[in-house]
């Protein structure tokens, strides 16, 4: 009999590039995907460890999918990612539900995982975390056919004291330019316009394979790629973002005027306990020489409340840097006590409640800072991407080159002439908390 295989994806993007390789391999020998839980006999769930959130999330969703083996036709619970890499002991003493765990660094063997789950025999592949992507491997996108995400490094060598990624995902380690290159040549003739470029730590790209920064060759190289519209970069780690990188964000074209680089705090003595690079002064020096060559960009950070030692005052004066910066967009965690990190064993650990309260707080403050920066765009021509078409209201949803998907806002176009997966020429015309408005410009 042909297994059915349903993957459920938690957690972040990188998440969903694994997802979509053992999506292929699967594929490629024979076993049938489908969309509805209810029919796999078999279910891989991709699982998130990064904090205690989303550990919870991942041990919930596997108990609600164990329950299928009574009510569906499930044969096989099959667990990966970075929970099981981290935890696979626990996992398969506790939680009988499991039929077979893999690791972050051996998902590629999930065929043979799959066979030996399927016969019973509770297989457990977890390994070193040392898988890097060189290798062609099939991949079955699941993303909207016009943009998708691209890994172009794994792991992370920065050691933050709050971090449990080198844990689950190891050292720091680069794709070739070449390997990266064939697969948006591949995708690019699927149909791909948008490529989201990937990494833990994306600015300190090609050091360790080709001892220099390389992030804006592949920037320029992968913006040659016949096809490709847009070149969207994410997690942007603010101590190696060289000069070089950003004249090549503003001097070309198809690089996505976007800048995501988590900066976790303002505060040199938080800063300093995160062990994280630079202090304030060196941050505001590097947003100010962004905005300064690349006039426009669209700027989003993330930052934890709540770290052990941060004080009322030092709360404060965060709050007072996210308003006087401005960043376009935000997003905000409360500190998350993750065991085997430095952090953990720090003094002065933040209640709980106070976490909540402060990022609460400094998510009520950027809805006003968002409100103050979406007024510019009104008045401009923006190209969109167009993604979908609500009947309902008779318009078109997409987004310009300073929201990346699923995380960031949209625009509301009117028009006639627009397809779906296409980028269309819209001035703007209102601006609202998070999104925006416009119409479509006849050519």
């Amino acid at each position: 009999m042909t297994e059915k295989i349903n993957i459920v994806t938690l957690g972040c993007e990188k998440n969903l590039v694994d997802s979509e390789i053992m999506s292929g391999l699967v594929h490629e020998r024979g076993y049938t995907l489908v969309d509805q839980k209810e029919e796999a006999t078999v279910i891989i769930v991709n699982t998130c460890g990064f904090i205690d959130e989303a550990k919870e999330q991942s041990v919930n969703t596997i108990l609600e999918l164990a329950e299928l083996k009574e009510s569906g036709s499930l044969k096989a619970l099959i667990v990966s990612g970075c929970l099981t890499q981290r935890y696979k002991a626990e996992l398969m003493e506790e939680m009988p539900e499991i039929d077979g765990i893999v690791g972050t660094g051996d998902f590629h063997n999930i065929v043979q995982i799959v066979d030996e789950a399927v016969r019973g025999s509770r297989p457990v592949w977890v390994g070193n975390p040392v898988f890097n992507y060189e290798e062609a491997l099939p991949r079955k996108v699941s993303t909207p056919r016009y943009t998708t995400y691209v890994k172009i490094a794994e792991g992370c060598d920065n050691n933050c004291t709050f971090c449990s990624i080198p844990i689950m995902r190891g050292a720091f380690r680069s794709r070739s330019i070449e390997s990266i290159l064939t697969e948006v040549r591949t995708l690019a003739a699927q149909g791909v316009k948008e490529i989201s470029l990937i990494a833990q730590d994306s600015t300190n790209y090609g050091t360790d394979l080709y001892e220099e920064f390389k992030l804006p060759e592949l920037l320029n190289r992968v913006s040659e790629v016949e096809g490709i519209e847009w070149v969207r970069l994410h997690y942007a780690y603010p101590g190696f973002f060289t000069e070089e990188l950003i004249q090549t964000m503003a001097d070309n074209p198809k690089i996505c005027k976007y800048v995501d680089m988590p900066l976790q705090h303002s505060e040199d003595s938080i800063l300093k306990r995160m062990r994280r690079p630079g202090r304030q002064r060196d941050i505001r020096e590097l947003i100010a020489r962004i905005r300064e060559v690349i006039p426009g960009v669209s700027l989003r950070t993330s930052l934890i409340v709540g770290f052990p030692g941060e004080t009322e005052e030092d709360f404060k004066r965060l709050c007072d840097f996210v308003s006087e910066v401005g960043f376009d967009r935000l997003g905000v965690f409360t500190y998350s006590n993750e065991e085997g990190t430095p952090a953990s064993r720090l003094p002065d650990q933040v209640p709980d409640d106070v976490k909540e309260w402060r990022a609460n707080t400094l998510m009520e403050l950027q809805r006003q800072v968002i409100r103050d920066r979406g007024s510019r765009f009104v008045g401009q021509v923006l190209d969109v991407l167009v993604e979908r078409y609500d009947g309902r209201s008779d318009v078109y949803i997409g987004r310009s080159q300073f929201d990346a998907p699923e995380i960031d806002g949209e625009v509301f176009v009117k028009g006639s002439n627009i397809s779906i997966g296409e980028i269309a020429k819209v001035r703007i015309t209102h601006a609202f908390e998070y999104d925006l408005s416009g119409e479509e410009v006849l050519q």
